[in-house]
């Protein structure tokens, strides 16, 4: 058995931490979109979850969560924040955590029905991480970074699956070469998890008719980026070089946001003009989307572990009806393929 440290919040001036059912509480309503569906996944009544919103609603002074008739629940902007917060919290800690655990049994025993994951930030997964433990008898301890920073933990050896994502069909070496430079075809494969759509997240309508990055630029819009190292801001990087744009051209290049979710939720408040991010993200703040590229959502794991029970139980809970229904619950999300196990070589392939 491993011990390892867990992070928790409190108020200034507070000696009590948090309600520990907080934050997976608000983790599991912004994958599902409703606040039902969120606390069943917690394991919570309909009243104990919502009694606990109500109370941090009115100490933090302002709105968690946004119930809307018809609709479900999403975030408020408070509730983006305060995951934002978590999630980048947890990835300072996922740096040392290696460093401050510390093992009680013998290596051939530890951690045999849970995973340490690090990994670029999707809505499925998301979901997946509060439904999977019940469903399959394994956890997965999720800490959400950029792409590349998730191989770097990987490679190293700190956490036993990386998730990560490339635009299907990019053959190229400067495309792949940040991803292939982190990889190893003997020692890693690669676990197929979903294909998503990623485009332009826009006021609903698309009121200045964008069709494409360029026209961002070109129009003076406002941008709101993604954080270096990140997989999507590769593919930001991309398309400006192929339309020939300098990133300083891009008004707020330099203005970055760590999840899909904080993207649309900043557009949506008028913060911003446009973001890249995925379908899904968009369609949950009812904003205008315009397609750019299709990519590939990856699992890395070590091929010595892919017989695990952790990671067999992972494979086999990817295959199942139950996960196609969950992953097609979101907009732009196809799991056709999910838990098939591929070759590093094949990365890009279309």
């Amino acid at each position: 058995m491993r011990l390892s440290p867990l992070l928790a919040w409190r108020f200034d001036g507070d000696a009590d931490a948090l309600d520990p059912r907080l934050l997976p509480l608000l983790e599991a309503i912004g994958a599902s979109g409703s606040l039902a569906a969120g606390v069943t996944a917690c394991g919570l009544s309909y009243r104990a979850g919502w009694g606990l919103l109500r109370d941090y609603e009115r100490k933090l002074g302002a709105p968690l969560v946004e119930l809307e008739r018809g609709r479900g629940a999403r975030l408020a902007q408070a509730g983006e924040r305060l995951l934002g917060a978590h999630h980048a919290a947890l990835r300072r800690l996922a740096r040392i955590l290696p460093a401050l655990g510390t093992d009680l049994a013998p290596a051939s025993s530890a951690r045999t029905a849970g995973l340490r994951v690090a990994a670029s930030h999707d809505l499925v997964l998301a979901a997946l991480q509060a439904t999977l433990p019940k469903a399959a008898k394994t956890t997965l301890e999720v800490a959400f970074m950029g792409s590349l920073h998730a191989l770097e933990q990987f490679s190293e050896g700190r956490v036993d699956v990386a998730g990560f994502h490339v635009a299907v069909g990019a053959r190229t070496t400067g495309q792949l070469e940040p991803f292939r430079r982190l990889l190893r075809v003997r020692r890693d494969r690669l676990i197929r998890f979903v294909d998503r759509e990623q485009g332009l997240m826009l006021p609903s309508g698309n009121p200045a008719r964008v069709r494409m990055l360029g026209d961002v630029a070109r129009k003076r819009l406002r941008f709101v980026n993604r954080q270096s190292g990140s997989g999507t801001r590769l593919i930001i990087d991309s398309l400006l070089a192929s339309e020939k744009i300098t990133p300083g051209a891009l008004l707020g290049y330099s203005n970055e946001e760590f999840t899909h979710r904080a993207v649309a939720a900043t557009v949506a408040a008028g913060g911003a003009d446009a973001g890249l991010g995925l379908r899904a993200a968009a369609a949950e703040r009812g904003l205008a989307f315009v397609p750019l590229v299709t990519e590939r959502y990856y699992l890395a794991v070590r091929a010595s572990q892919l017989d695990s029970i952790a990671v067999a139980r992972l494979r086999r809970w990817l295959r199942e009806p139950a996960f196609v229904r969950l992953a097609r619950g979101f907009a732009g999300y196809d799991p056709g393929r999910a838990g098939s196990v591929e070759s590093v070589t094949a990365l890009g392939a279309a």
